[in-house]
C-alpha cells in the first residue's frame, strides 16, 4: 500500500480549494494547517500491512499451523494531539499512546477505550498513576520508584490494567541528541545495562506478579533503523531471560515503542514500515519466534508527510543585498525549525494568489516568520521565486508537531486546522478540525480572571 499521496500536485489543488472557499484570505485567514486524511488512512493502513504477515511458532487452530502474534498499533499523541485528529485514528483501529495527563484526556475525548491507551512519561504523579490504573489504561513503570508507587496503589486497589517496565538498553544514540532515548545516560527508563539493574529488573517480576510487559523505546528522528532493531532485541533478551526464570507465558508483551524517522526532503516515504520490519526480522527475530504480544507507539511517521502550512507572505525586502521574505509562519507553528534549524530543515514552496505554483527562476532569500526576534526563521538562503506581498508559501511534512504544537510568542493566535479528504471523482471536502484563535478574545487563561485592582500574586479576600 502507498502511503505516498499528498504530492506537490495535490497540495496546490488543496490550495486553490481552499483560497475559493476562503479559508485562507487577505483579511483575516493568513495561516492555516491542513491534514490530509485520506493520507492518514493509507498511512495506517500501509502500517498494519507491513506486520500482518508476521508469524509466531505457537499453536493455532491446527496442531501446527502458525499463530500470528497479536499487535496493537497505538498512536503517539504527543506528534499531533487535535481531539478530530485522534478520532479519526481511533476510526482507523488504532490506539493511544500518551505521556501526560493532558493527553490521557484528550485521548479518552477522542473515544479511544482505556485498554487501547498506553501511558508512558517519565515523570508521572501519584495522581496521574491512581487515574490510570482506575481506568485500565496500560502502564509503562519508568523507574524503580515507579514500580514501588504502582505496588502501593494496587494494594488497595487492583487493576485491570497492562503494566510493563520501561528498559533503557543503552544501545547509542543517532544523530539528533534530543531524539536519542537510549543513550548510555538517558533519563528515560532504567538502564539495563548500569551495574545490579538487570538482576534487580529479575527480581522485580518475581515479586509483582502484576508486572507482564516489557518497554523500550530506542529513539526517533536521525536514528538509524538498525539502531532502533538492536535496541528492540534488546528488551527480548531481557523478556526472554525473565521467561527462562519463570516459566513460559511470565512476560505478556513487549512494547517496542515507535520512532520511525521521516523524510523531510522529498514526498517519498522513506524509510517505510516494511523496511523496519525487516530489520526486526533481522535483528530481533525473537520477538514474533517467541509469540510475544506486541504494541507499537508510532507517531511523527502517521502524521509528518499527510499535513502542511500555508502561510500569506507580508512582505519582501532585501537587507545587505539579501532578500527576505516575511510570512505569517514562524516560530509559533515551527518552534523546533526556528530554534534548532540544523536538525529540522524544511522545504517551503513558493505559490501566488490565486494559489497556483510559482514556476520562474528561483533566487536566493530567507523565508522569515512573523515573531519579534532575529532567529524567526523557517529557512535561510532558500532558492525559490522572488516571494512578494499576497503570494503564499507552503510548508509540506508538517502534519506533525508543527501547527498541532502551537508556541504562544508574541501571543500569537493559534491557526485554523482543516481536514481533507478527495472523493472518487476528485471533489475536495474541508472539515475544521480547529478553529483560529481569535487574538481579541482573552480568557481565564490569560489572567483576566483576576480580581480587579489586586497586584498579581496578592491573597483573594472574600467578604463576609
Amino acid at each position: 500500500m502507498t502511503a505516498a499521496i499528498l504530492t506537490a500536485a495535490r497540495r496546490e489543488r488543496i490550495l486553490r480549494e481552499a483560497l475559493r472557499q476562503g479559508l485562507l484570505d487577505r483579511a483575516e485567514s493568513l495561516l492555516a494547517g491542513f491534514v490530509d486524511l485520506d493520507g492518514v488512512a493509507a498511512t495506517v493502513g500501509a502500517l498494519h500491512e507491513a506486520f500482518a504477515g508476521l508469524d509466531g511458532d505457537g499453536a493455532g487452530p491446527e496442531a501446527g499451523s502458525p499463530q500470528p502474534p497479536r499487535v496493537l498499533h497505538t498512536f503517539a499523541a504527543k506528534a499531533n494531539c487535535l481531539v478530530p485528529v485522534l478520532s479519526e485514528l481511533a476510526r482507523l483501529g488504532m490506539g493511544c499512546e500518551v505521556a501526560s495527563s493532558g493527553e490521557l484526556a484528550r485521548a479518552l475525548a477522542a473515544g479511544f477505550t482505556p485498554e487501547r491507551i498506553v501511558f508512558d512519561a517519565p515523570a508521572k504523579t501519584w495522581a496521574e498513576l491512581e487515574r490510570a490504573l482506575a481506568l485500565g489504561v496500560a502502564v509503562n513503570a519508568d523507574s524503580f520508584q515507579e514500580l514501588e508507587r504502582i505496588e502501593r496503589i494496587l494494594a488497595r486497589r487492583p487493576s485491570v490494567s497492562r503494566i510493563g517496565v520501561r528498559v533503557n538498553c543503552q544501545v547509542g544514540g543517532g544523530s539528533i541528541a534530543a531524539m536519542s532515548t537510549a543513550t548510555s545516560t538517558s533519563k528515560f527508563g532504567v538502564p539495563l545495562e548500569d551495574p545490579g539493574n538487570r538482576e534487580r529488573l529479575v527480581r522485580a517480576f518475581a515479586e509483582h506478579s502484576w508486572l507482564t510487559w516489557v518497554h523500550t523505546h530506542t529513539g526517533s528522528q536521525g536514528c538509524p533503523l538498525g539502531l532502533m532493531a538492536r535496541g528492540v532485541a534488546q528488551a527480548v533478551e531481557f523478556a526472554d531471560e525473565v521467561e527462562a526464570a519463570f516459566g513460559p507465558g511470565r512476560v505478556e508483551g513487549i512494547d517496542i515503542g515507535g520512532g520511525l524517522p521521516v523524510n523531510f526532503s522529498d514526498d517519498d516515504v522513506m524509510p517505510t514500515f516494511s523496511m523496519y520490519v525487516e530489520q526486526l526480522r533481522t535483528h530481533a527475530p525473537r520477538l514474533f519466534a517467541r509469540g510475544y504480544r506486541i504494541v507499537t507507539e508510532f507517531g511523527r511517521s502517521l502524521l509528518a508527510k499527510n499535513g502542511f502550512l500555508a502561510a500569506y507572505v507580508e512582505d519582501a525586502k532585501s537587507a545587505g543585498g539579501r532578500r527576505i521574505a516575511i510570512t505569517h509562519a514562524g516560530v509559533q507553528v515551527a518552534t523546533r525549525t526556528v530554534f534548532a534549524p540544523d536538525a529540522w530543515p524544511l522545504r517551503i514552496e513558493a505559490y501566488d494568489g490565486s494559489g497556483a505554483a510559482r514556476r520562474d527562476r528561483p533566487v536566493r532569500q530567507d523565508i522569515a516568520g512573523p515573531a519579534c526576534f532575529a532567529g524567526d526563521l523557517l529557512a535561510r538562503n532558500c532558492a525559490l521565486p522572488l516571494l512578494r506581498p499576497g503570494d503564499l508559501v507552503v510548508v509540506p511534512d508538517t502534519g506533525a508537531y508543527y501547527f498541532s504544537t502551537p508556541f504562544h510568542y508574541n501571543s500569537l493566535p493559534e491557526p485554523a486546522v482543516h481536514g481533507v479528504r478527495v472523493d472518487a471523482d476528485g471533489r475536495i471536502a474541508f472539515s475544521l478540525i480547529r478553529p483560529a484563535q481569535d487574538p481579541w478574545e482573552l480568557s481565564d487563561q490569560d489572567g483576566v480572571g483576576l480580581p480587579s485592582g489586586e497586584p498579581v500574586g496578592a491573597p483573594v479576600h472574600s467578604a463576609g
